[in-house]
């Protein structure tokens, strides 16, 4: 049992929900600012994240376990190399489906409905991420919403739907993150250019070329950082001079980032996918934090 926990983890990546956390985090600070913090609802964006990255990641396993035991960087995944069955991980999708479902159920303690009716939509939408490449170049984009939702979902799991002014703040927040991800995944489809093309999936790198498609990443993260100013108004009047100085720390550190990944160079690759991206996303929930305490 415990091989195949660890195995299970080690295929969604579980050590990655790191990406999408911070940035739901930072949206629950902003409004527990405004609401009054309950560690119920804590425990409840907590397990949500966990169990809907958990049930999308596995299937998109699930979903391009073909195209993965075709493609050499990635035949060594768990289910083309034999190490996880379909059967097994698809008991797993579905456990944390339901345990995703069973979560939004915590927010109904707090007379909020929203996030047990928008549950299976959101299941949906991130589900549907894994097909995308079968048919747009706009799968990065797809992927960036996906991951957006998140500050999105846990505005709504704390305050609600009250009005679109209310919801300005994570609507901001949620395009900065879309950007972002948009961006770093360009960075790492930019690995598999001839194995798309020769198996006829759809990436922007396999579009446009490498050259271009990082032209498009290093666009995609100049649209995060104007977002990320422009929450500085949207959550008026909770950031300050804090905030922008994370905002600043961020742009050197996306600098650094396309300074890693060249058209000529992609050996580090992962080092600006996984460090880099991880530092950006931690930093910022911890600025936030700060400049609200402070």
């Amino acid at each position: 049992m415990l091989p195949t926990v660890r195995s299970l983890l080690e295929l969604i990546r579980f050590s990655h929900t790191l990406f999408a956390l911070p940035f739901a985090l930072t949206s629950a600070v902003l409004a527990w600012k405004l609401s009054g913090f309950h560690t119920l609802q804590l425990a409840g964006i907590l397990l949500c994240m966990v169990f809907a990255r958990s049930a999308a990641m596995a299937f998109n396993r699930l979903a391009d376990r073909r195209f993965d035991a075709l493609n050499p960087r990635t035949t060594a995944r768990h289910l083309p190399a034999g190490r996880l069955s379909a059967g097994a991980v698809w008991l797993f999708t579905l456990l944390c489906a339901a345990g995703f479902i069973a979560s939004t159920t915590i927010f109904l303690y707090f007379d909020n409905p929203y996030p047990l009716y928008l549950s299976i939509p959101v299941l949906l939408f991130l589900c549907a991420y894994s097909y995308t490449k079968r048919f747009t170049s706009l799968s990065h984009v797809w992927l960036g919403a996906s991951l957006g939702l998140s500050p999105l979902a846990a505005w709504i799991a704390i305050r609600g739907i009250i009005s679109m002014t209310d919801l300005a703040a994570p609507l901001v927040l949620g395009g900065a993150v879309l950007c972002w991800v948009a961006g770093f995944d360009i960075f790492y489809a930019c690995q598999d250019v001839d194995f798309d093309r020769k198996a006829r999936l759809h990436s922007i790198p396999a579009t446009l070329g490498v050259r271009a498609s990082l032209r498009v990443a290093a666009l995609c993260h100049l649209f995060m950082l104007l977002l990320l100013v422009a929450l500085y108004w949207a959550a008026a009047p909770n950031l300050g001079i804090i905030y922008l100085t994370g905002v600043a720390a961020t742009a050197l550190l996306l600098l650094y980032e396309h300074w890693l990944v060249r058209p000529d160079d992609l050996s580090r690759v992962n080092q600006a996918f996984f460090q880099v991206n991880g530092i950006i996303s931690v930093g910022l929930f911890v600025v936030v934090v700060v400049q609200l305490v402070v």
